[in-house]
């Protein structure tokens, strides 16, 4: 039986584990031949080319750094050497420095940019034309409720992901008259590897399972199942968005408690 995504060439950037990794069986489960990126993690990938291959679909892993402009070159030529073009693009590799405002340096700003904002300006160029020969494509790119709000250690991370934001909007707008759609997906609370690189949004994880609406947190699949379907083309005037999937709990009212008084 033919699935939504049969025929269909896919690269995810950040492949090899969490969302990444959900998002890359995903779309191999419905009918995708996948690019598996990495940076360093080979055996993780391998793992993941392994289980596409499983499932019947082609899938290579490709190594390469998104903070360096040519490895996405390379990363894009080897694309093109293995399958002969490109359908859907979806970035998700990201990286940032821990840390408040104070705390950065050039060094590490410039880090969370590059990755961050630089390569998906760099990995949108470089997919243009094998979708527009195509007939069109898919890019989706995975941004942060941070982008709007001041999360504790998360200043240059934040800032990034609203330059994604806008960046989606801009590339939307400039791709679609050739078929190309552009959106951004915005996960909530996502119990993976990275988010316990942030020490408070690990303390807190209990609380906001137990305020979130949906009464759970989000998982790589959730996220997996909403880039399937904008991946799709079903979701062919679905331009320049940014879906927030977060069980509801953005859009709970915030309260502010009072502290109790310590004497002071």
């Amino acid at each position: 039986m033919m699935t939504s995504l049969e025929g269909k060439i896919a690269l995810i950037t950040g492949g090899s584990r969490g969302i990444g990794r959900a998002i890359a069986l995903e779309l191999a489960r419905q009918g995708a031949d996948v690019v598996v990126n990495y940076r360093n993690r080979a055996q993780d990938a391998d793992a993941v080319v392994n289980e596409i291959a499983g499932m019947g679909r082609r899938a290579i892993a490709v190594q390469a750094n998104m903070a360096d402009p040519a490895d996405i070159e390379r990363l894009f030529q080897m694309v093109v050497e293995a399958f002969g073009g490109l359908d859907i693009l979806v970035c998700n590799a990201a990286t940032g420095y821990i840390g408040d405002i104070m705390q950065q340096t050039v060094k590490t700003w410039d880090l969370t940019m590059n990755v961050n904002v630089r390569a998906v300006f760099l990995c949108a160029q470089a997919a243009f034309p094998l979708m527009s020969r195509r007939g069109g494509g898919r890019i989706v790119v995975l941004t942060s409720p941070g982008s709007g709000r001041a999360v504790p250690q998360y200043a240059a991370v934040g800032v990034s992901k609203a330059a994604v934001n806008a960046l989606v909007i801009y590339l939307a707008v400039e791709f679609a008259p050739y078929g190309i759609t552009v959106n951004a997906v915005s996960p909530g609370y996502c119990d993976t590897d990275a988010l316990r690189y942030y020490p408070f949004l690990v303390d807190t994880m209990e609380l906001v399972e137990d305020i979130t609406p949906a009464r759970r947190l989000v998982t790589p699949e959730d996220i997996a199942h909403v880039v399937a379907f904008l991946s799709s083309d079903k979701a062919a005037m679905i331009c320049g968005e940014v879906i927030t999937v977060d069980g509801g709990l953005f859009r709970l009212f915030p309260v502010v408690q009072k502290k109790e008084d310590d004497g002071r």
